[in-house]
């Protein structure tokens, strides 16, 4: 296991956030399972593999950017935010022994456990999630995809209780094995990375456990084949949605985190486009975009400066459409 920054650049975030949580209230943390075999996918690094621009890593890290702590459980790479990184051992060990290495970095109450193939996971159906678990009294709260099928790795949880859950995996598996079934060596054996929880499937582990469950198809759509990736990158350029997808990429790239309606940056850009010459409209985006940064640098100074330019453009085209006549001296 390894436990440090990621090698390389973080233009989306300048650190780890600082555990004030999300819109909901509930402060928490993220443990992102990474480090699979992708055999679907011919052994492909399918994290790094790009729908919309961004790598698949990067738009789940996107999606639980306000955690307190976020593990992710793989080799380190380079993210678009920093992680902490973590490792079963011995490494392939499969999503209960990798969801258990990453588990013991964590410290809040509740826990959202990722994969990193999730295309259209957003920070909304995160925060769903940790409201249905803080308004209950369940063990956690997960999805289910478009056929009803459980989605483990698209969850959040109570920590305390997926910890028991691991250790009593882990004893039953030790005495089911024939190894001594005394519950110090189960937990010797979860803690030194000796296997004993290697190769187990999720369900054992959710199966013991009181979940409540939350539909949302897309959210949990995840990419497991080529055929899937294709959809992914084909839905994101379909008119509804192409738009906030390239912004959102934009952003990510220039390591901007700021909100902007960019239905007021259009209507600005419409109506030099009109009124003035189609390229004054990119050339002034521009400019609304610097003399914002110039003062506060906020949504604010945006939709400021935006305004007196739409102003500006309506100023010229009412001048054009009068012809140079004279105003009334009236």
């Amino acid at each position: 296991m390894t436990d440090n920054a990621p090698a390389g650049p973080s233009p989306a975030a300048s650190s780890e956030s600082s555990g004030s949580g999300p819109a909901t209230g509930t402060p928490y943390d993220a443990v992102v399972l990474a480090g699979g075999g992708a055999r679907r996918l011919g052994g492909a690094d399918k994290p790094g593999v790009q729908v919309g621009g961004r790598a698949l890593l990067d738009r789940v890290l996107a999606a639980c950017a306000d955690a307190a702590t976020t593990v992710v459980v793989a080799d380190p790479r380079a993210t678009a935010r920093p992680v902490r990184w973590a490792r079963e051992e011995p490494a392939g060990g499969g999503p209960v022994a990798a969801l258990d290495a990453g588990l013991r970095l964590t410290t809040a109450e509740y826990v959202v456990v990722l994969s990193a193939d999730l295309p259209f996971l957003g920070a909304d159906t995160v925060h769903r999630l940790l409201s249905a678990l803080r308004d209950s009294d369940a063990d956690g709260a997960m999805l289910t995809d478009d056929d009803g099928r459980d989605q483990p790795l698209v969850a959040a949880y109570r920590t305390a209780s997926l910890r028991g859950a691991l250790t009593d995996l882990a004893i039953e598996h030790t005495e089911h094995t024939g190894h001594t079934g005394h519950t110090g060596h189960a937990e010797h054996t979860r803690h030194t990375g000796q296997g004993g929880l290697t190769g187990l499937p999720l369900r054992r582990l959710t199966g013991a456990l009181r979940l409540t469950r939350l539909t949302d198809p897309l959210a949990s759509f995840d990419c497991d084949t080529w055929e899937d990736i294709a959809h992914a990158r084909a839905r994101i350029r379909e008119h509804g949605h192409v738009l906030n997808e390239w912004i959102t990429a934009v952003k990510n790239e220039l390591g901007i985190e700021l909100d902007v309606d960019t239905r007021v940056l259009l209507d600005a850009a419409r109506d030099v486009a009109h009124g003035v010459a189609r390229p004054a409209a990119p050339l002034t985006t521009f400019l609304i975009g610097y003399a914002a940064a110039q003062g506060k640098g906020d949504a604010e100074s945006i939709a400021e400066a935006s305004a007196k330019v739409a102003d500006l453009a309506i100023r010229w085209e009412a001048e054009h459409s009068g012809g140079g006549s004279a105003p009334d001296a009236g």
